[in-house]
């Protein structure tokens, strides 16, 4: 299987589990904001769709039988999760998300981005049930990558079952939309999220739960979003304690800065402060993630960026 780890058997979303379980179609499109859990509820499905244990009583994997055990392994040789690739073939990262036909094609594949190819995954009939391709991004699908997957997506080889992740269905595209059947995923309620947060073996911290709201992708980095928030925390505590102290909380979080958590975490901590600071600060982030953007220098950017919050929270 592609990707990372499969998640434990998802509990916050037992109605998409029900509504896919009775799904008899080839496509399915999961919408929902960022985080929300789409992927955790995609690699249910698949689990779901080649478990061949006790199945729950939403139609859950058993977890236990050697399709689920895989699945738990992150390793099942009937699921394939295409992504946009998060960095360029010199090893930057992406200016722009895209899911390329060669992601489809591996003779289309010239710089050879993916190793496993879609088109060459459907020929080999399943090792367990059903293949299963998880497309996390499809609103990144470029056209020529969508419509090398129509004729797979109408009739897929063996029975296979596609699952489209996005978080806007309006820009995925319509040859897509309109192949697949629309099941929503919303964000889970706060008590759910504890009850998660618990069984999980963790806190169900209110700042934690207030930060997730609702959102049960966060439950697969903890530690990212709880170290983020602490970075956060820092560096505006340290704005206020002078200038030198602002400069070298910026050089610490330039060194762990995660464009996936840092600016959500630092729009979070700032969300008591009024409205009228709190916009400058955003334009100050915004810069700052434009100027790594574009490949400029790190420590310069974060001290700019520094200097900038200072000034929006008063601090000069």
């Amino acid at each position: 299987m592609s990707g990372s780890p499969a998640s434990p058997p998802v509990s916050l979303h037992p109605q998409v589990l029900e509504q896919a379980d009775a799904f008899r179609g080839n496509a399915l499109l999961l919408s929902g904001p960022a985080r929300v859990g789409k992927l955790a509820v995609a690699r249910a499905i698949a689990a779901a769709q080649n478990c061949t244990g006790p199945r729950g009583p939403g139609g859950e994997a058993c977890g236990q039988c050697p399709s689920c055990r895989a699945m738990t392994a992150g390793s099942h040789p009937d699921v394939l999760l295409v992504e946009p690739r998060a960095t360029t073939t010199t090893g930057k990262a992406a200016r722009r998300k895209l899911i390329p036909i060669g992601a489809i094609l591996d003779a289309r594949d010239k710089a050879h981005e993916y190793e496993v190819h879609v088109f060459e995954f459907l020929e080999v009939r399943p090792t367990h049930r059903r293949r299963v391709v998880i497309v996390n991004g499809a609103e990144h699908l470029g056209p020529e990558a969508a419509n090398a997957l129509l004729k797979l997506v109408e009739e897929p080889p063996h029975g296979a079952l596609f699952l489209f992740l996005a978080e806007d269905v309006r820009a995925v595209l319509p040859t897509v939309v309109s192949r697949s059947a629309r099941v929503g995923v919303v964000p889970a309620s706060d008590r759910a999220l504890e009850r998660a947060l618990i069984a999980a073996g963790a806190a169900p911290e209110p700042e934690l739960v207030e930060f997730a709201a609702g959102r049960a992708g966060m439950l697969d980095e903890l530690d990212k979003v709880r170290s983020a928030l602490q970075d956060a925390r820092d560096l505006s505590a340290a704005l206020s304690d002078g200038l030198l102290p602002a400069l070298e909380a910026a050089e610490a979080l330039e060194k762990r800065f995660d464009p996936a958590w840092h600016p959500e975490t630092l729009r979070f901590v700032w969300r008591h402060h009024p409205a009228h600071q709190r916009a400058r600060a955003d334009t100050a982030l915004d810069a700052l993630q434009g100027a790594l953007e574009a490949y400029a220098s790190p420590s310069l950017a974060f001290q700019v960026f520094a200097l900038a919050l200072r000034d929006a929270f008063g601090h000069t």
